[in-house]
């Protein structure tokens, strides 16, 4: 998933400024990137407090419900290199936290709530934010296209 996004990422650069509508929000690439992060954190801290017996805390993030002013900025080189770093960074503490888990313990896991490896599995739906803005050097497309609305 987090290849898929940042593929597309490399693409963003060439972002028109115009937000992309997709179902009943809209999206940027500086929102998909901070949705997918979002995401992977919480989902983390879920996973962690579970594995030591505390109760998980309540998101309260407006998740892609809000368009912040910073979700509307530039996407430049330097936001993509951000992305990179922070995505790849993200995907490295699943890897190692998944693999230091016995096959018992991913899909017997403690706490109430979705397996370990079922929100493994989950976070693939991640790329639906990635997807929303989609790949901006394909045919020249631009962002704001009408067709270019993804279907669910």
């Amino acid at each position: 998933m987090v290849d898929h996004v940042l593929d597309l990422a490399a693409t963003w650069t060439a972002w028109d400024g115009r937000p992309v509508p997709a179902d009943d929000r809209i999206y940027t690439p500086h929102k998909a990137i901070r949705r997918v992060a979002d995401h992977m954190v919480d989902h983390l801290a879920e996973m962690e407090a579970r594995l030591v017996g505390e109760e998980t805390q309540p998101d309260h993030w407006h998740a892609s419900a809000t368009t912040t002013e910073a979700d509307l900025a530039p996407f430049t080189e330097a936001d993509l290199d951000e992305a990179r770093s922070r995505l790849t960074r993200l995907v490295r503490i699943w890897a190692n936290r998944l693999d230091a888990l016995t096959p018992d313990q991913l899909d017997k896991s403690p706490g109430t709530g979705w397996t370990f490896r079922q929100l493994a599995f989950h976070l693939e739906e991640s790329a639906y934010y990635a997807d929303s803005v989609g790949d901006l050097a394909a045919d020249g497309a631009s962002a704001s296209r009408p067709d270019r609305i993804p279907k669910p």
